[in-house]
């Protein structure tokens, strides 16, 4: 539905005013980004290499020794395993006693050891020791293994730890009568000997393995030294081929002399470079548009200044000073235009964030500002708003400053006692939020739709005054919010002559905005 607009009797502001430029705070009062400490590409990797490495040398050294003290314990288990079962082949029954028949010489034999104590006993089989040493300990309560077969373990005689090797012996063979007093049972016959051989054996081994990898260490870590070296050279070589190239090089860097892991690098590099050499030739073609377009206005000051310097006739001067005047604000517009611009390129979400805004009542604001011009052009200026609000989320200045432009275009293409409508509704989901600026001007021919939002550009035969900036400002402001806009004919235009133009933008409704309020 279209509602009256509130007519106001002050001055309307010029097509190019633009909102004030922001302060600007001192730099001692600015937030400074915070440091960076940058890190060591090849420090880094040398302690993800070297870091595992020396923590693993010493797990290898216990698991050395560990290695090192089973092969140790081997040989010197079959030795004990061989005095036990000879002890075990000497114990007879005689006169129904279990007896060892070792001679003494035997005996000096068995303890003859420079380094290791070994201890033997035998014990009955009501576990009464009969010969030996009596200090070595009985085997636990846990069930008796076979008869003739050695266990090991480990155990304590005074204080000392010991290996023991120990035998069940049966004394009768199968069908033979038993002539023990006690129930048959098994005689135990046990040899144990201190562990200072095995010790010895053990550290041995270990100096055999570690010593050679006091040596080999620090030869593998001036290897790893120079393959990182070797390997980071390429890097080296990149940089100091960037940085000989001269400042205003922005050729693409060639990727077949790097490794293929810098391939993916050097590619991001190139495109970063292209888009830079983009916006480099786009920002001279700016200027150099720029620098044209701001002749014609200054020279036209300055010629009409001349001329009404030479003139004589108050007449005359009056109407020199208003061509002046109209060129300074033809000036003043241009260059208001190009500052914003500059600032819809140049925003950012840190620097213009975006905010939930109603987007009927924004643009109704704009069309009130713009009611006093549409009367001096007798152009009936309308404003059609939705019965629901639609929020969006936008940044309101530059919004403001988009609008601004569809109406003012609209203004200066709309010919005397023709009409502009500006509208806000919804689409048919109530998901987009969508403003139109529609006019009964000439309109933008079809081929013509895809250029008019290029800088400067104007459309053949067209006499309306402007620079060329104002679509594209446009442009460039609903990029920034993620919106699109279109060109259509005036759906309610049916003059041939002027038919008329359709500027549609569209923008994402806020999800929150979806709930109705009422009518604004």
């Amino acid at each position: 539905m279209t509602v009256p607009v509130e007519h106001t009797t002050s001055e309307s502001p010029s097509a190019g005013d633009q909102p004030s430029e922001p302060s600007i705070i001192p730099p001692q009062f600015a937030t400074q980004p915070e440091e960076r400490i940058q890190r060591s590409l090849f420090g880094e990797i040398l302690d993800w290499m070297m870091v595992p490495l020396l923590l693993l040398w010493p797990m290898s050294i216990g698991i050395t020794y560990l290695v090192a003290k089973s092969i140790a314990n081997q040989p010197f288990d079959r030795a004990l395993e061989d005095h036990v079962t000879v002890l075990a082949q000497q114990v007879k029954e005689q006169n129904g006693k279990v007896v060892l028949q070792l001679s003494n010489a035997a005996r000096d034999i068995l303890r003859a050891d420079d380094v290791d104590n070994v201890y033997f006993q035998l014990t009955g089989v009501q576990g009464e020791p009969i010969d030996g040493d009596h200090d070595i300990p009985l085997p636990g309560e846990e069930e008796k293994p076979s008869a003739w077969t050695v266990q090991f373990r480990y155990d304590t005689i005074h204080n000392t730890e010991v290996r023991v090797a120990s035998m069940y012996v049966d004394l009768h063979k199968p069908g033979e009568e038993h002539t023990i007093a006690a129930p048959p049972g098994l005689a135990l016959v046990q040899v144990a000997e201190t562990l200072d051989k095995r010790t010895q054996l053990a550290n041995q081994i270990v100096k055999g393995v570690i010593l050679p990898e006091f040596i080999i260490l620090p030869v593998a870590l001036a290897l790893v030294w120079f393959a990182l070296s070797r390997g980071l050279l390429p890097l080296a070589e990149l940089q100091q081929r960037i940085r000989k190239r001269p400042p205003g090089d922005l050729s693409p860097i060639d990727s077949g002399q790097v490794p293929e892991e810098i391939s993916p690098l050097v590619s991001s590099l190139n495109e970063m470079l292209e888009r830079l050499s983009s916006n480099i030739d786009m920002q001279k073609r700016f200027i150099a548009d720029a620098a044209h377009q701001m002749k014609t206005p200054l020279a036209g000051m300055r010629m009409q200044s001349e001329l009404a310097l030479r003139q004589t006739s108050q007449e005359e001067i009056h109407r020199s000073l208003l061509q002046l005047a109209k060129s300074s604000e033809s000036a003043t517009r241009l260059v208001n235009q190009l500052l914003a611009l500059a600032r819809a390129e140049n925003q950012t979400p840190d620097t213009n964030p975006l905010h939930p805004l109603e987007l009927a009542e924004l643009a109704k604001d704009v069309v009130q500002t713009w009611v006093q011009t549409s009367f001096s052009h007798q152009i009936d200026l309308g404003f059609e708003q939705p019965e629901h609000p639609l929020i969006v989320h936008g940044n309101p200045t530059m919004l403001r400053e988009m609008l601004n432009n569809l109406v003012d275009n609209a203004l200066r293409y709309t010919p005397p006692h023709g009409s502009i409508t500006v509208r806000v509704r919804s689409d048919d989901e109530g998901r987009l939020a969508i403003l139109e600026v529609e006019d009964t001007g000439p309109g933008i021919p079809a081929a013509e739709r895809s250029h008019v939002f290029e800088r400067f550009y104007r459309i053949l035969g067209s006499n309306a005054e402007g620079s060329g900036l104002g679509l594209s400002i446009v442009r460039e402001i609903v990029e920034r919010h993620g919106a699109e806009i279109d060109v259509f004919n005036n759906p309610r235009s049916h003059d041939q002559k002027f038919p008329g133009s359709l500027f549609r933008v569209t923008l994402r409704i806020e999800a929150s905005g979806s709930t109705t309020t009422g009518n604004t």
